[in-house]
């Protein structure tokens, strides 16, 4: 029986990567002061800065894309975005937007007053800022395993259930609005979430009467794990799984630039008729018209193909074993990453990675550079730099519970030998750890600060910070 999994596509467009030279990568990064976010992309070889918006599109969304209907209200394309986003999620009401956020500010907006609390299993970035911007305060409720990086479990994306309880009991019925979960996990290394887990949560929010919203950005991934790892799901498909994931919520946020296979897009999905009237509002204000919601009718029909296309069992294959090939052969040299791995990424343990770089120099950050320095890698860091705080009283910052560096695979972009390059590059770096220094911060902005902060190394000299070339270099 062969073994090898293939990519399930054919490959009919090509782009053409620039390849640059460690001295040329040594300027870039000055330039843009050790931040990746601030590299042109024409300078990175391989991007993995993000999986969003950065995928391929199949040649049904590229034919899609040429039935656009362009009428500014109730276009045909609205109407075939609006059926496929219901045969999947199931919800009475579907509002697009340009991209996820764009939803989260909605919803947030709608219903977040100062003071509320809203738990997560883990709020990304921009879902956090987004509550913390009107007010109200965004707790991460994760399992105790998705906090250690190196600990084995099928779901360590799943929310503490009994921690979830008390967090409302303690804040008070009236000051939770709503409760998240975020499928998969991304802040905690893109790690999945039970079905099981689903319907516990679910049973916490019927009890206080409180709306249980889904950030589903990763849906298929999700379902494909839970097919994948959950007694009773190995015969169900992936449709039928993401389908009972979404009747036990009230709504959902969706990024479609993820498990959409789209490059732009996003919707914000209730069962809440009067909720829906003032996010619709609230959308004409500042995205569009309710049936295009900031989106060309050709980006809808894109994402009605995506939709349907990200749930082939195929596709979910090479998803997951092709990102658990890179994972695996890096953990086997040593290299510490955040086990097991995910769906749409891997994510190294910077702490562990480069535990001789103090938490306050950035250690996912060092990471971070150094990999673009070593072969043109753009990874993103995932912890204090993202996430860190300023105590108000001491003024001093408080790091985040982890130090991780994420590799995001964009989705059907490259191909094993691509993967084949990261692994080498990620293995030199690792045999060199031990010269890497940290980073000092120059510049932050007040909220999400990762997107334009401006660094310098500890040492004066970019050599003194960075010394060793390694043979991976083009």
């Amino acid at each position: 029986m062969i073994k090898s999994i293939i990519e399930p596509f054919k490959i009919k467009v090509v782009e053409q990567i620039k390849m640059t030279s460690r001295d040329d990568r040594e300027h870039f990064l000055a330039e843009a002061g050790y931040n990746p976010f601030l590299i042109d992309a024409e300078n990175v070889i391989i991007d993995l800065l993000t999986d969003s918006g950065t995928a391929a599109m199949s040649a049904d969304q590229w034919a899609a894309l040429a039935q656009g209907d362009e009428a500014y209200a109730g276009s045909r394309s609205w109407n075939r975005f609006k059926a496929s986003v219901q045969d999947i999620f199931g919800f009475k009401h579907v509002i697009p937007t340009h991209q996820g956020r764009a939803a989260e500010r909605i919803l947030f907006t709608c219903m977040v007053k100062k003071g509320n609390v809203v738990p997560n299993n883990t709020h990304f970035d921009t879902t956090r800022a987004n509550i913390e911007y009107v007010g109200g305060e965004a707790v991460d409720l994760v399992i105790p395993e998705g906090r250690q990086p190196a600990t084995l479990h099928p779901f360590k994306g799943n929310m503490d259930v009994d921690a979830l309880h008390q967090c409302i009991e303690r804040a008070g019925r009236n000051r939770v609005p709503l409760v998240m979960l975020t499928l998969t996990n991304n802040s905690g290394g893109g790690q999945p979430v039970s079905m099981a887990n689903i319907r516990a949560v679910r049973r916490v929010c019927d009890e206080f009467k409180i709306p249980l919203y889904l950030d589903a950005c990763r849906f298929a991934e999700n379902a494909y794990f839970i097919k994948l790892r959950e007694e009773g799901y190995a015969d169900r498909t992936p449709r039928e799984i993401a389908q009972e994931m979404f009747s036990y919520a009230d709504g959902c946020t969706m990024s479609a630039k993820k498990d959409g296979l789209a490059n732009i897009g996003g919707f914000l999905a209730t069962q809440n008729d009067a909720l829906a009237q003032q996010e619709k509002n609230l959308l004409i204000l500042t995205e569009g018209f309710p049936t295009y919601g900031g989106l060309a009718g050709r980006d809808l029909e894109a994402i009605a193909v995506g939709l349907n296309e990200v749930l082939h069992e195929d596709y979910l294959n090479y998803r997951i074993v092709s990102t658990h090939y890179l994972g695996d052969h890096i953990a086997r040299e040593g290299v510490p990453i955040v086990q097991p791995p995910g769906g749409h990424a891997i994510y190294i343990d910077a702490a562990a990675f480069l535990p001789h770089v103090p938490r306050s120099q950035y250690p996912g950050q060092s990471l971070v550079a150094e990999l673009y320095l070593e072969a043109g890698i753009r990874a993103v860091e995932i912890g204090s730099v993202m996430f860190g705080k300023t105590d108000p009283k001491t003024g001093e910052e408080i790091p985040s519970s982890m130090e991780l560096v994420r590799l995001a695979i964009p989705r059907r972009v490259y191909t094993q030998s691509h993967i084949d390059y990261v692994v080498e590059a990620i293995l030199e770096v690792w045999q060199r750890r031990q010269d890497i220094r940290g980073l000092k911060m120059t510049y932050q902005a007040p909220f999400l600060r990762h997107f334009t902060a401006r660094f310098e190394p500890m040492h004066e000299s970019l050599t003194g910070a960075f010394p060793v070339r390694g043979a991976c270099t083009p």
